[in-house]
């Protein structure tokens, strides 16, 4: 005969008055944790007692109950109450609802404290997102959300952002499929399609950290601090229906804008503007590019202005801020330094003097008619206008007789001699196409174009990188007189006693400005380029030019040191390291002469001791790792990194592959081939890179990819969702 089973009796509940309540030296909770009394006593105030307190009997010595009863589990919401009564907000007899357990029950007090906090179930992440979302619908706003649960309104924006990803993601991160920083990452794109596409391309990827995913999520969109963003304004940009992509979870720099063509659109558009109110001055040209390469204005001559002079009331204005800053420089002459105040009031003073003086030019009328300008913009996204520039064929017809024969060696050279040496296009006027490879931006080979064969770079980057080179080598010979010297002795002995078409000259000797057609689009940013730029600037301000008797005079009386550094300065100008396409039909440079020409060039490099990684370059995934194979790729990494460290990207795909390079190799020094100088070529037998500040070996400590080492933040995030 079966057993009946006992049945199960629970402890009664009942209403106990608030003074009758102590609580109980049994209960297991030490350590204050998660929300603090004073907000739990708010949201009871608010809402109410949603759990009442378990509590037992107090017997006294002979085990007789009293009439007060101890609190083993339910303590923090006794606090709670206890400041609610403190606070007069609740009656020191209000019934509190208790579950009694009986004083004479075999479970300990302790057990009940303990069970009490240990079986409760948080609620997941996930839950609390769909809840915040569910009020939301409900008419409650986030603020309101925000002060009932005691959050920021920005952590309700964040949890209400995650409720809302694509359903496939909420499920996936329902069963522990990804992490919630994972999922936190996919918030950066609101396109559902677009955020199941890239977890199916990262989800059985090693390369699947958070940081991956939001690259993926915005690599066809343009950071907000892009100059071109920046010129056009975030808020024009969204006013002319842009969207803009933003990151609730950490830093985004203002965020990413989605529609590039839009933004380049708004540039052309307000470049443009400009252009027509520059117009207004009557100068004869304007041409309008969001970039302008480096030697855009070669081959034009510079129109001098002159500043515009101060009014009365400007000059006057400024003999008062100069008054004022000369007797506060001799009131603290004798001070070891300015007092703070004082050191701030001269700066102000500098700011308005400097404004005062920095003046519009004026420029000759005539000038104007027959000169042009460039509008663009600079590299931090500001408007930069170029002023008064002559092309040859706008000369005084008197002018331009004397300089045909110049026309001709340039023309020789391949050079536009009709213009600056750079003729826009239709679409760079509405905003410049920059290409790589013959690729625009981003474009990137599919793998399956990739066989894994080590060819040859191809012929625009290679002729890319020389243009580097051909800068960098300009810069050396101009602070290189000796070398310069040689130059100019080779050439005159070779024309000497080879051969020699002299005529019109008595000495057929001539620096010819070589324009580097295919270049990076940063190279007029380049360090070479600013120090070329700046010592032509420097020499050009003390050279009386446009008068040959005064230039004579001039370089008569200069002493031998600067004679050499202005021999050397004007050679540069003639250097050509260029690797060009070689013509077999005649026109252009034949490949005999390409190949004397490239190591013409190394001897050069050698004796001016060139080192291409201090001229600035370095392997970037636009100007180099994204435009080669995935083989030249690794093979970069494997000599700047060792084995170890190529192989642990070798499953990569390209995009991917060519990112990590690019911050495995920063620092490197690692070179390519056409910009390696022959004489550091070899060590040991093996090809190295000038420079190379890396052992090619395996390296004791393998410098790991980023998605290996990562150091994801543990179950914070989690906790802070949870909260």
């Amino acid at each position: 005969m079966a057993k009946a089973a006992q049945k199960i009796t629970l402890s009664p509940s009942r209403d106990i008055p608030f003074d009758k309540l102590v609580l109980s030296q049994s209960n297991v909770r030490r350590i204050k944790a998660g929300v603090s009394i004073e907000e739990l006593a708010e949201d009871i105030a608010r809402r109410g007692l949603l759990q009442g307190l378990n509590v037992r009997p107090v017997v006294d010595a002979e085990g007789v109950e009293t009439d007060m009863f101890e609190i083993p589990a339910g303590g923090r919401r006794f606090q709670a109450l206890s400041l609610l009564v403190k606070q007069k907000r609740l009656a020191k007899s209000a019934p509190i609802p208790c579950i009694v357990r009986d004083a004479a029950s075999e479970i300990l007090a302790e057990d009940d404290s303990l069970a009490e906090n240990m079986q409760r179930v948080a609620l997941h992440p996930l839950d609390q997102f769909r809840a915040f979302a569910a009020l939301r619908e409900k008419g409650q706003g986030e603020e309101a959300i925000a002060a009932a649960f005691f959050v920021t309104p920005q952590i309700v924006k964040q949890r209400l952002k995650l409720a809302s990803m694509a359903p496939a993601l909420l499920a996936v991160y329902a069963e522990d499929g990804m992490t919630l920083e994972q999922l936190m990452a996919f918030t950066v794109n609101p396109d559902h399609d677009r955020q199941v596409q890239v977890w199916d391309a990262v989800k059985n990827s090693w390369n699947k950290e958070p940081y991956a995913i939001r690259r993926m999520l915005t690599e066809t969109s343009v950071r907000a601090s892009d100059r071109r963003a920046v010129f056009v304004g975030v808020d024009a940009y969204e006013a002319a229906g842009g969207v803009v992509l933003r990151d609730l979870f950490q830093g985004d720099d203002g965020g990413w804008l989605e529609d590039p063509a839009l933004l380049d659109r708004l540039v052309a558009d307000k470049l443009q503007a400009e252009a027509e109110a520059l117009a207004s001055e009557g100068w004869k040209w304007i041409e309008v590019a969001t970039d302008l390469p480096y030697g855009y204005s070669h081959g034009l001559r510079r129109v001098a202005g002159n500043p515009a002079p101060m009014t009365e009331e400007e000059s006057a204005a400024h003999a008062v801020l100069l008054a004022e800053y000369h007797a506060l420089e001799e009131e603290y002459s004798g001070e070891d330094e300015y007092p703070e105040e004082i050191d701030a009031r001269l700066g102000q003073l500098e700011t308005a003097m400097e404004s005062l003086e920095q003046r519009p030019l004026i420029y000759d009328p005539a000038e104007v008619g027959r000169a042009g300008a460039f509008v663009t913009l600079d590299r931090d996204g500001r408007l930069a206008i170029y002023r008064g520039y002559v092309r040859p064929e706008d000369e005084p017809r008197e002018e331009t007789a004397v300089q045909e024969d110049g026309a001709v060696d340039a023309m020789a050279q391949g050079e536009h001699v009709g213009g600056s040496g750079w003729t826009p296009s239709a679409a760079s006027a509405r905003g410049t196409v920059i290409t790589l490879g013959g690729q625009p931006i981003g474009a990137d080979p599919s793998d399956e174009e990739d066989d894994g064969a080590l060819k040859p770079l191809p012929e625009r980057l290679v002729m890319e990188l020389t243009a580097h080179r051909t800068l960098a080598l300009r810069e050396a010979i101009g602070r290189s007189p000796d070398v310069a010297l040689t130059l100019l002795l080779l050439k005159l002995v070779t024309d000497t006693f080879h051969t020699s078409s002299a005529s019109g000259s008595c000495l057929e000797a001539s620096v010819r400005h070589v324009y580097m057609s295919a270049q990076a689009p940063n190279l007029k940013d380049s360090v070479v380029a600013k120090l070329v730029d700046e010592r032509h600037a420097a020499w050009e301000s003390d050279l009386p030019l446009g008068d040959d008797a005064a230039l004579w005079d001039y370089l008569t009386v200069l002493d031998h040191g600067s004679r050499l550094a202005l021999l050397a300065h004007c050679l540069s100008f003639g250097i050509n390291a260029l690797h060009e396409k070689v013509n077999p039909y005649g026109a252009g440079i034949s490949a005999t002469g390409l190949t004397r020409r490239m190591a013409h060039a190394d001897l050069v490099a050698r004796a001016v001791d060139l080192d291409m990684v201090e001229a600035g370059w370095e392997p970037t995934v636009d100007g180099y790792l994204n435009r080669v194979p995935k083989a030249r790729i690794l093979e970069a990494v494997r000599e700047a990194k060792g084995e170890g460290t190529a192989q642990l990207l070798d499953h990569l795909k390209k995009g991917e592959m060519a990112t990590e390079a690019e911050r495995l190799l920063k620092g490197s020094g690692w070179l390519p081939e056409v910009l390696r100088r022959a004489d550091l070529a070899a060590r040991d037998g093996e090809a190295i890179a000038e420079g190379q500040g890396q052992d090619a070996g395996e390296p004791d400590d393998i410098d790991l990819p980023a998605f290996l080492t990562a150091d994801l933040p543990d179950s914070a995030a989690s906790m802070m969702a949870a909260e």
